[in-house]
């Protein structure tokens, strides 16, 4: 059939290459409109509970995760000159697009008792141009009185001093949040140089524009050195620059196909699709060394040109569809998970994997007719020397050394077993990048100076309308208990909340010094109410009031009064640890608030990404599961026997176990990064299998005896498997140079397993063969 098929392509040759060409120009114009993402996606599907509950507390309290902090630690802050600076700092970023306020020392607020007015004035603590040194000294004095700012705008103790940034929304999700991010970190740049200064800024509208820009960036660069560098392998191997530039032009419309089927699909380009046209790249190459391989054997054995493309067809089609199929379903198996980033990339990457098998089965063959036939140095590396030592020196090990081959396979299974049980899953938000990076190492002088600056949020439901004002002190008083055991965790700052507000109320309503600032009595708040008019409705998600303070105040209050926020800012502890301190918490709010009249709830952007991380993990593992399944139908239903499926199965099962073992023994965490490697290397490693069993299957028709079967299958199949192994593992080595963890893992890890698939493939599966060929005949020879 395959052979009909070969003629039918090179008879209608013009007319598929036309087709090709029209579709590829379609697809290009397709490609060029789709655009990037710049939304925070999340892992967690819609309908989880802990998904359903952030979405709610966005909708009465807004976002949680717009904040960008900024920090210096220096003595000499509040001298003249540096501290003018500071203050022009602080007005120079309200004015970058984007930034809706800014509070940091210079622009904070003292609260002042207006006896007239009955009122509380929120007046600023240092005037706008500070005349003298003294006036400096005077509003330090005062600040440092203040214990509300005590942790959230400055720690004494290490002389830290804090400002934040709140980045609208809007721009946090459109291409506009690398032009704010960009303008706040130019001008604290300028400001720590203009000083000398070591300036240090973090949070998460940081950590995500810099991530997805260094990720954009590399997946660029990756692409291009893709490219360059199996472009210049394959010069190397076929000493052809028509071959080279043929195989060239297979990748490229792949590539041009998957970001054209992204913008068909209605998808953006994200963080992990965007590796989907470097993967094409890597994996359609394979693709040109076998069908020329196979043609350029053809040839010397035939000496016909036409000839040799019917057999090269003929050939290599069923095997390169089904090599193809199962690089899909590796990749594939993401679109069965029900996060929506997963989701995603495996029907792109899926999808295109396949239309690459038909690109290179009509584009190869054609363009070749049209060429000249190979000339002799073009099908020198047939007869490579070196190859040819590499696989005698197989044959022998296959022939000879089959006890040690088991025994040596038995032994690293073992050694690799015992290391999956040192293998641990956890995930943190800033889990890929280099502990060099200033991402990192300024998220870490965060944690050190005001315990992080991740979101957690508690939301503290009275479940009916205005229920806040039943019991409001004996409330206030529970939450106040409730933050006192937050702040005393390691891991978490003092939180802010309503109770925080009120206590410098309370402070500056009695004008007394920090022993003030304490939770107001019921009494209290009947004095506090008038003066802060309490009593008005509050609009919805905390927006503007009369003044600063209820705006302040409200924005921890939801539109009913009927629910609280406890805003608190934490270390990233990761997916692992994360979940513990979850757990103390909702015991000490149990005993805390009367289930029956309190509802708690924790969430925030911290519990969303670490919930997601788990689940990525989660779905990761299940789509291995699946890829095995669909893989070995698939190798059955080529195949049609029971020995054969587990011939192609056991070689491929063993990289991943010797994978995992080493990243066990490694210290290599299971997350999102490491744990996908698995099923696309799976995915890509059974080609080899595939390959080598078809050979053997049209060979063991030829000969009746299956040693010899074995045999001349390495020889035959064992130079293309070398040469395409080299390939593949040049082209994930790559991304090894990456900065970017989750890159870094992706190349080394899917390198070091095709590697050990080569090895296994060509050593432990010939052996295998051999040994279950010889006890299903064995039965025939003694009867």
């Amino acid at each position: 059939m395959w052979e009909s098929i070969a003629r039918l392509v090179l008879k209608f040759r013009l007319f598929w290459l036309i087709a090709l060409l029209s579709v590829t120009g379609y697809m290009a114009f397709r490609a060029s409109h789709v655009k990037l993402s710049y939304d925070f996606n999340s892992a967690i599907p819609t309908d989880n509970p802990k998904y359903k509950a952030y979405q709610e507390f966005r909708r009465q309290f807004g976002d949680d995760g717009n904040l960008l902090v900024i920090g210096v630690q220096t003595d000499k802050l509040f001298q003249l000159p540096v501290f003018t600076d500071y203050i022009a700092l602080a007005e120079a970023l309200k004015k970058v697009p984007g930034v809706d306020d800014v509070l940091g020392v210079s622009s904070a607020l003292n609260l002042i008792r207006d006896t007239v007015a009955q009122r509380m004035k929120a007046l600023p603590i240092f005037p706008a141009h500070p005349a003298t040194q003294a006036v400096i000294d005077s509003g330090k004095a005062v600040l440092l009185g203040l214990p509300f700012y005590q942790g959230l705008l400055y720690n004494s103790q290490t002389s830290t001093w804090l400002t934040a940034v709140h980045v609208n929304k809007a721009v946090m999700n459109s291409a506009r949040r690398i032009v704010t991010v960009t303008g706040i970190t130019q001008l604290v740049d300028s400001f720590g140089l203009r000083n000398g200064l070591d300036m240090h800024y973090s949070g998460l509208p940081l950590i995500r524009t810099k991530m997805a820009a260094k990720v954009a960036s590399e997946t660029t660069w990756f692409l291009l050195g893709s490219v360059c560098v199996l472009s210049l392998i394959l010069l190397l191997f076929f000493r052809s620059v028509s071959t080279m530039l043929l195989s060239l032009a297979v990748v490229i419309i792949g590539v041009i196909f998957s970001l054209g089927t992204m913008d068909l699909l209605g998808y953006k380009i994200t963080l992990l699709n965007a590796l989907t046209p470097t993967l094409v790249v890597v994996i359609g190459i394979p693709n040109c060394i076998y069908f020329m391989n196979k043609y350029h054997t053809a040839y010397r054995d035939t000496g016909d040109k036409h000839e040799a493309l019917v057999v090269m067809i003929g050939r290599m089609g069923v095997v390169t569809l089904f090599c193809n199929l199962t690089a899909a379903i590796g990749f594939g198996v993401f679109a069965l998970t029900r996060s929506a980033i997963l989701n995603e990339f495996g029907v792109v990457a899926g999808i295109n994997i396949m239309l690459l098998f038909f690109i290179s089965f009509i584009l190869i063959p054609v363009v070749l007719s049209y060429l000249p036939a190979p000339k002799p140095k073009h099908m020198r590396y047939l007869q490579n020397r070196w190859l040819a030592a590499v696989l005698k020196r197989l044959e022998v090990w296959t022939l000879h050394h089959q006890r040690i081959i088991y025994t040596a396979t038995v032994v690293i299974l073992g050694i690799s077993i015992a290391g999956m049980f040192r293998l641990r899953s956890e995930g943190f938000i800033v889990d890929d990048l280099p502990q060099k990076d200033r991402l990192y190492t300024d998220l870490k002088f965060f944690e050190t100076n005001f315990k992080g600056v991740m979101p957690l949020e508690i939301v503290i439901d009275t479940k009916r309308k205005k229920g806040l004002r039943v019991g409001m002190a004996r409330t206030l008083d529970s939450i106040d208990r409730l933050s006192a055991y937050i702040a005393a965790q390691p891991e978490m700052a003092r939180p802010l909340s309503l109770v925080e507000g009120l206590k410098f109320v309370r402070q500056a309503y009695y004008e007394t010094d920090s022993s003030g600032y304490i939770v107001p009595n019921q009494m209290d708040l009947n004095f506090l109410f008038s003066y802060l008019n309490l009593g008005e409705k509050a609009p919805a998600g905390g927006g503007a009031a009369k003044n600063n303070l209820t705006k302040l105040l409200f924005s921890f209050v939801d539109s009913n009064q009927q629910q609280l926020r406890v805003s608190v800012q934490m270390m990233d502890i990761g997916s692992k640890r994360l979940p513990a301190v979850l757990d103390d918490l909702q015991k000490k709010t149990t005993g805390l608030f009367d289930s029956s009249r309190y509802r708690v709830t924790f969430t925030g952007t911290s519990v969303t990404y670490l919930e997601g991380s788990s689940f990525i993990i989660k779905g990761l593992k299940d789509s291995i599961q699946w890829a095995f399944l669909l893989i070995a139908a698939c190798m059955l239903f080529l195949f049609r026997s029971l020995r054969i499926l587990i011939c192609s199965l056991v070689p491929n099962v063993i990289p991943l176990l010797i994978t995992a073992g080493i990243m066990g023994w490694a210290g290599v965490r299971l997350r999102p990064s490491t744990v996908i490697v698995f099923s696309i290397a799976l995915g890509i490693a059974i080609d080899i299998t595939i390959r080598f069993l078809v050979n053997y299957k049209q060979v063991v028709g030829e000969k009746a005896e299956s040693e010899g079967a074995v045999i001349d299958t390495i020889n035959t199949t064992g130079i293309s498997i070398l040469y395409t192994s080299m390939v593949l593992t040049a082209g994930f080595v790559i991304f090894c140079f990456s900065d970017f963890g989750g890159i870094l893992a992706l190349g080394w890890l899917t390198s070091l397993t095709l590697v050990i698939a080569t090895i296994t493939n060509l050593v432990f599966l010939p052996v295998l063969l051999l040994g279950l060929t010889r006890k299903v005949r064995s039965p025939r020879g003694r009867s």
